[in-house]
């Protein structure tokens, strides 16, 4: 099946096309164009037409998106057999990405319908005297999208939701493994209403249209999911627009000796394993306190044994394949390396793109498995003697983007809210949680921005003074 890349609101081919295949057997979803640096220019120059038409007012695009979340929400089950295709994600956890997805549209659209700005007071100086003063929100401009693999609807959604309420016309590259849930997310925003040349979509490689986006002169902002070195790599390219990064994480959880251990076990075997790791968030490290660390590990094990791995259109599966054999790889290396340095790994058997969970007890702090970002089906189990160790182990990271604490104890809690150097701190939660209308986003190597449609639209729009004097 053949799938047009859009711009300016027709569709578009190329002479190559990409081949979009199963993560699970390899089997053909799709073929997308493969575009290059003439099709971004197309579709940049096609976005600011449209912004410069100002003829899109806020009730309109409210309107837009209230109806798209009313689409989406009649098509639950058609876009997520979609992204369990192309993404390898379980048909269960395709149905919960697309119903976030419905819910990041409406907050969407709730922005659309409130973005205003303030009235300053002028008469508070006696300059300003007799003056009328206020400041707007004003679109930043045409807004470049890069999106990631690992939710190819609802981060999309993150992405292109905000802007249409900001009133910034956006040219999309979807990641070239996942394009399909993009194209067809795009797709129904302009049967809701969205003008056809609104969003373009320019599918291609990261060199070939990635770059070319992002570097693009007209571009105002470029909002980016992914991996560390490919958004430093943006960052440093585009030294002159606003860049917005959400990037990676080990995220660690404390669980301290008073914690409801049969919900911690549920949260981790959720947490660390749905979509076999593959989201910025997977609680990765484990941090437990010394008194209870033998008998979680015990239980943790025992309930990882049980997830069922497997074809991700199977009902019954709950951790489906890695992205690709090579990220599979590199996990089954990191859990090599670690058995290696005397660590005691269960689990982690690789068989083509899927690998069977696994628990890695107390590995040395310096491997690749428990420092970097596994990105999947992995987690790490270190004990602890007290929480203030705790939260020393927890902030020896790169990453700074969620952190969870189980306990039953309020000072404890607001202790670890107060000293986590996270941008989200989740209590008697894993860090894998996220609704969509919180600020969502890190710090360090996790990246530089909140997401969350309030919190988008105000770094998608700048904020105009104007005064009045009679």
């Amino acid at each position: 099946m053949q799938v047009p890349a859009r711009i300016g609101g027709r569709p578009v081919s190329a002479d190559e096309w990409i081949e979009v295949l199963s993560p699970f057997d390899g089997t053909p979803v799709a073929r997308v164009p493969a575009l290059g640096a003439e099709h971004v220019a197309e579709a940049v120059a096609a976005a600011s037409a449209a912004l410069a038409r100002n003829d899109f007012p806020q009730y309109r695009r409210a309107e837009v998106l209230e109806r798209a979340a009313e689409l989406l929400a009649e098509r639950t089950e058609e876009f997520a057999v979609t992204i369990a295709r192309e993404a390898g994600k379980p048909i269960r956890d395709a149905r919960a990405e697309t119903a976030r997805c419905v819910d990041t549209l409406r907050f969407s659209a709730v922005e659309a319908r409130k973005l205003g700005g303030e009235v300053i007071p002028m008469d508070a100086s006696a300059s300003g005297a007799g003056r009328l003063g206020f400041a707007m929100r004003h679109p930043i401009g045409v807004v470049a999208a890069i999106s990631p693999f690992n939710f190819p609807l609802n981060l999309v959604a993150h992405k292109l939701g905000p802007a249409v309420a900001a009133g910034c016309p956006v040219v999309l590259k979807p990641a070239e493994l996942t394009p399909v849930s993009a194209i067809r997310l795009v797709d129904l925003l302009v049967e809701a209403g969205l003008p056809a040349d609104w969003i373009s979509v320019v599918t291609g490689t990261g060199r070939d249209a990635g770059t070319p986006l992002a570097t693009h002169p007209d571009v105002a902002l470029v909002t980016f999911t992914g991996s560390v070195p490919v958004g430093r790599r943006i960052q440093d390219a585009a030294p002159r627009k606003r860049v917005l990064l959400e990037l990676g994480s080990n995220a660690p959880v404390i669980v301290e000796p008073d914690a409801d251990l049969d919900r911690v076990v549920a949260g981790i075997r959720q947490g660390g394993f749905s979509y076999a790791g593959q989201s910025c968030i997977s609680t990765q490290r484990v941090l437990v306190h010394v008194d209870i660390y033998d008998k979680l590990l015990h239980e943790i094990r025992t309930a990882v044994g049980t997830l069922r791995v497997g074809d991700p259109l199977d009902e019954d599966t709950e951790v489906g394949p890695l992205i690709s054999e090579a990220a599979a790889i590199r996990v089954e290396e990191w859990l090599a390396a670690a058995r290696d340095a005397g660590a005691e790994v269960s689990g982690g058997e690789r068989h083509g793109t899927t690998i069977t969970p696994a628990v890695v007890a107390d590995p040395p702090r310096d491997l690749a498995v428990y420092r970097g970002e596994v990105f999947g089906p992995v987690v790490t189990v270190t004990p602890y003697t007290n929480l203030e160790e705790a939260i020393v182990l927890a902030n020896d990271s790169d990453f700074g983007l969620q952190a969870g604490v189980f306990t039953a104890n309020l000072a404890a809690a607001l202790k670890a809210a107060r000293e986590l150097d996270f941008g989200g701190v989740l209590i008697n939660q894993v860090p894998t949680f996220r609704v969509d209308q919180q600020p969502y986003g890190g710090l360090r190597d996790a990246g530089n921005t909140r997401e969350g449609p309030a919190y988008a639209v105000q770094e998608m729009t700048e904020l105009r003074f104007v005064m009045v004097s009679a």
